[in-house]
This record gives structure tokens, sequence and C-alpha cells, in this order.
């Protein structure tokens, strides 16, 4: 959220130009070759492509009759890939032919050195190799090719692995010992015993897939209160997965969850009152603000400096807004809209409020400066809207569920200390940008960055850690580049498509950087709201309202869908964000009064 919003996203990637691995024997003249369908006879059969992007083509070809053909596009490198078992402490030689520009021919998880060689430029087919020994305990390892961002399509064809073969990895066991912790009004922990040789853990909770994780223990969230789950476990690992565990009964508790702050209508509207600046759009009294906003939000409260967690917030001077109101009638038009059944919160950040609680002094000082202003407005809540570099993973920061970038522990126990200070009706809703949640889904901790921005998925830990808490997640769809779906492609802002692709990924939760090992669990739809702008003049990817009630209508009735297929429909998806109250009204109410006539049955 932002006076003036620039378009900010920009990704690079950053080649690490190196020279080529030096060639040296290492494999033994009678050792087999491990890979398979290296020529790709086959088609694609042994071999993962991300994106969709590889293909099997007749012409050219190195050897037999196919050749890989595989396509970047936007962020995917075309990457192709497959495990291989081997043995430990053994040397193997890794050859592939090749065609295009900026190839790459690597393996991976060796135990001891990754090795890649790549060739700038292959315009006939070029042989790459490159040679690596396994570590002690190491039994497989992952051989790929891939091209680069931006570049053309490039080929592959003939990739052997050379080396003493391991022995074959056999589907694990059945987990035993699965038991459920002391469940929650809305998550139930669940543990089990280890598998010999197993890799991850599926969680099924009714015979669907919910979580993939890497060691023995789980929570399901996002459930329903006073409600029965059932849950099994299958362990998982190259050669498969096994048969699902017994299954486990809990049954969530009754008090504290499923509406957090509560009192809101089935289908909300939220907006930013422009209440402390003037930024062309016209100044709004708080008594003018019609009914139809369920949530007001003050825009903003903002930092004395960026990391001294001190927040403040002031009426806009009449310097910059003339009609600006008194505090005393602007605190009596707050208990008016309370009393009308409205909900006030104090927003903290926009596009100049960067804050950094980098300290524990710097946490207590945000909690009991934040408590301060809630106290003297008679205010419901919180908005989070950081942006900018206030939320910024470090490297070594991986797993979405125990963060350890301080800026993000802090906020996290500072809005913990919040929710506890005011209780069960407190209201807490966040506005991150795309770039901070959905980007996520390709980025998030693949540190070291490697030119990603390390503010890619940022507030995965956060939304995590509050999601009990939070009454509402309202992302901002605008001022985004593309971002890729769960369907693998890309979707552009402005269309029906961008905001049913971004809010799919928030109800049914999606694997983090592609790794099933860490998938974000879905939000519940009460707690989701689609963000948009108010008109051509509040941000980039206005979108028009006719476009706005084709993706309710696809989400919340699965009708008008487009080219996207969602993964189910939520009727009780809780309704619309926008930025702001003000560009609304300078745009005569078209989003607001759309909003109101929109048929949600």
């Amino acid at each position: 959220m932002a006076r003036t919003r620039p378009l900010t996203l920009l990704l690079a990637g950053v080649l690490a130009a190196g020279g080529l691995v030096a060639l040296t024997p290492a494999a033994q003249a009678a050792d087999p070759d491990l890979a398979r369908n290296g020529g790709f006879e086959s088609g694609l059969d042994g071999w993962s492509c991300t994106a969709g992007s590889g293909a099997v083509v007749t012409s050219p070809v190195h050897g037999g009759t196919k050749a890989l053909l595989a396509t970047p596009a936007g962020s995917d490198n075309a990457r192709c890939s497959q495990t291989v078992t081997v043995k430990p402490n053994s040397a193997y030689t890794l050859i592939g032919w090749v065609r295009g520009d900026y190839v790459h021919l690597g393996a991976s998880g060796t135990g001891t050195t990754d090795v890649s060689t790549w060739t700038q430029s292959a315009p006939a087919w070029q042989q790459l190799t490159t040679t690596f020994r396994t570590g002690a305990s190491t039994t497989s390892v992952t051989v790929y090719t891939h091209g680069w961002y931006g570049t053309s399509a490039y080929h592959a064809d003939d990739v052997s692995l050379v080396g003493p073969g391991g022995d074959p990895v056999r589907v694990p066991a059945a987990p035993a010992g699965l038991t459920a912790g002391s469940p929650t009004s809305s998550s139930i922990p669940l543990s089990w015993s280890a598998v010999p040789g197993a890799t991850s853990y599926h969680v099924h909770q009714g015979g669907s897939r919910i979580l993939t994780v890497s060691g023995t223990s789980a929570t399901a969230t996002g459930l329903t209160p006073s409600t029965a789950y059932s849950f099994q476990v299958s362990a998982a690992n190259s050669a498969g997965e096994s048969p699902k565990s017994a299954a486990v009964t809990a049954t969530t508790t009754s008090g504290g969850g499923g509406d957090p702050g509560g009192g809101l209508p089935a289908h909300a509207l939220v907006g930013y009152l422009h209440a402390g600046f003037a930024n062309g759009s016209g100044y709004t009294r708080m008594a003018d603000v019609p009914d139809s906003w369920d949530i007001i939000n003050l825009a903003f409260g903002e930092p004395t400096s960026v990391t001294s967690g001190d927040i403040r917030f002031s009426l806009c001077p009449a310097t910059e807004c003339p009609n600006v109101e008194s505090a005393a009638e602007f605190k009596a038009a707050i208990k008016a809209k309370q009393a009308a059944g409205k909900k006030v919160l104090i927003s903290i950040g926009g596009q100049n409020g960067q804050v950094q609680l980098a300290t524990t002094a710097a946490r207590d000082t945000f909690v009991t400066s934040v408590s301060k202003i809630i106290d003297e407005y008679g205010l419901d809540g919180l908005d989070i809207d950081f942006e900018g570099h206030s939320l910024s993973l470090q490297t070594g920061d991986t797993d979405f569920r125990s963060p350890t970038s301080p800026v993000i522990v802090h906020l996290i126990q500072a809005v913990k200390s919040l929710k506890a200070r005011y209780g069960s009706d407190f209201v807490l809703t966040m506005a991150p940008e795309t770039f901070f949640v959905q980007l996520g889904y390709q980025y998030y901790g693949s540190g070291p960055w490697g030119g990603q921005d390390p503010r890619a998925g940022a507030y995965l830990p956060v939304i995590h850690a509050l999601r009990d808490d939070l009454t509402l997640l309202h992302v901002q769809d605008y001022n985004s580049g593309s971002i890729m779906g769960l369907d693998n492609q890309y979707h552009s802002m402005g269309g029906a498509d961008f905001h049913i692709a971004m809010t799919d990924m928030l109800l049914t939760g999606f694997p983090v950087a592609g790794d099933t090992a860490r998938v974000f669990p879905a939000l519940r739809p009460d707690q989701v709201a689609i963000g948009l702008p108010a008109s051509t003049n509040a941000g980039n990817g206005h979108t028009s309202p006719a476009e706005v009630n084709k993706a309710l209508d696809c989400l919340t009735k699965k009708t008008d869908c487009g080219s996207y297929r969602t993964h189910g429909t939520w009727p009780g998806l809780r309704g619309l964000m926008t930025w702001s109250i003000n560009w609304d009204r300078f745009n005569g109410w078209e989003f607001s009064r759309n909003f109101d006539a929109y048929r949600w049955s």
C-alpha cells in the first residue's frame, strides 16, 4: 500500500560463470551406465522437467531417433533431472551431448562437492563431461541439464552416468505409531515413528494428501473448531510411496478459532483511509466513509526511524488537508462506525513506513507504541502492511515453519503480545504484496541467494506463525510482475485469471520453492480477501469491475473461470480489499458500488 506506487518487482538471475571442470579418468571401463533413458528414446520416462519445460523431438538428435528439447521461460531455467542410485565413496563420470546457448550439465547431492559444467554456445552437438566422487553415506545423486533464464531452447541427448551401481532403493514400509497431540480450535499436531529408507512422509486427511514433510511430525492447520478429523501417513523415497498407516482420529477444540477477531459479515469490504496524509485523491473524513466499508484501515502508523520500533499516528495536517476534522471529531466518528458494526484498525507501514524489528528492544517499543495508538483512538486491531526491506530472510532461513531472521521472529512475537493484551476480539489483518507471499512458491529459502531477492516469500513465516490469530489476509494483487500459479503458468495483473490463480494458491496451499517437504498449508476461505486498486490512479494492475466479478464467480461458484482451473470452490471467501477508500471516492465509488451489487450466491 502506498501513497504513490511505482512498479517495484524486478527479479534478475545472476549467471555464475566458471571454467569447465577439468576432466580426469574416474570410472572403470567395466562400470555400467546408470542413467535411465539417457537417450530419451522412451520419451521423458525417468526424467522430470520443471514447469513442463521438456519435450522429446525427433530432430535434431545426436544418437538414436530422439532427443530432449527444453525451453526456459520467465523465471524457469528448464531444468530436467533424474535421481540415480549410486555407491558411497565411489568415482563417477557424467557425460552428455548438448546444443544451444548456456546449456548446463551437472550432478547434485553427491555428498562431497556438487559439480556442473556448461557451454556458452553450442550451435552443433557438443559433449560436456564432468566427474565427482560420492560421500561416505551417499546412496543417490541427481543428474540434470538446464538452460538459462530468458535464453532460447536447448537440446540434450545421450546423457550417461558411468560408475559402480548402488543397491536398489526399495519402497519403504508404512509408518507405525501415528499419534495426535493436543488439538487447538484450528490445528492438530501429529507424530509417528521413523521408517528406514524413507526420505519424506505424506500426511493424508480424510483420504487427501495435505502435507509432505521430511521429519516425523507435522501439524494440520486451518481446521474447523469442534470437528473430528481422521489422518494417515505414508512414507516415500525415490522408489515410490508406501501404503498408508493406520488412521488416527482427533477433534479440534471449540474455543478461540474459526474467526479470530469475529463480528465481520460473511462477505466484507476492506478499505484504507488516508487519515494521515494527502496524495491527490482528496481527504475523506471518517464520518463521510460510506456504510459499504466493513473494515477501515487507518493509513498509516509510521515509525520514527527504521529500527526504533516506535510507531506514531496523527491526523493529516490542516495545511495539507484543509477539511480535516479535529481529533475529537475523528474519535467520535470511529465510535459511530463501531456502533454500526464496522471495524477500525491502525495500519502499520505502507511504502514509506519501513519498520525493522531487528532487536528485542525494538520489538518491545513496537508493542508499547502500537498499544498507545489503539488505546487513544479506541481501535479494534492492527493491519500489518510492511513493505520495502521491513521483512527479509537471511541465509540459512530456509523453513517458513521455524524462521531465524530477527526481523521476522520479533514481528511474530510482537503481534502475539498484542493479541494476548487485547484478547479474542482483536482484529488482525495483513496486506503483503505478492512479492512477499506468492513469490515464495518459487524462491523462498533458496539461499545463499544467488541473485534472488531475500524478501521473496518473507511474509510466509509470519502468516504461518499467526494463522490461528489471523482475521484476514488480503494480498495486494497489484504493483506486481507476472507470478507463476499452481498450474506452472505465469499470470499477469489486471485480469480475472491473475486474482483467481493468486487466491487459489492461498486456499489450496503450495510447495515452497518446489520443495514438497515444505508445503505452505491452505488458509480458511473466511481468512482471505482479494486486494485490488480502486482505480487506475491507485496502482498498477487495476482490474475492471467485470473482471473482478469473473474472479469472484470462479472462486465462489466455479463458473466463468477462464483458462485457470481452481483446486476447489470457496463460497465462504471473505471478500475484497482496496487501496483505497479515498481513491474509490475520487473514482465515483465504482469499486464499492460494484461490491455492494455483487450476488454472492
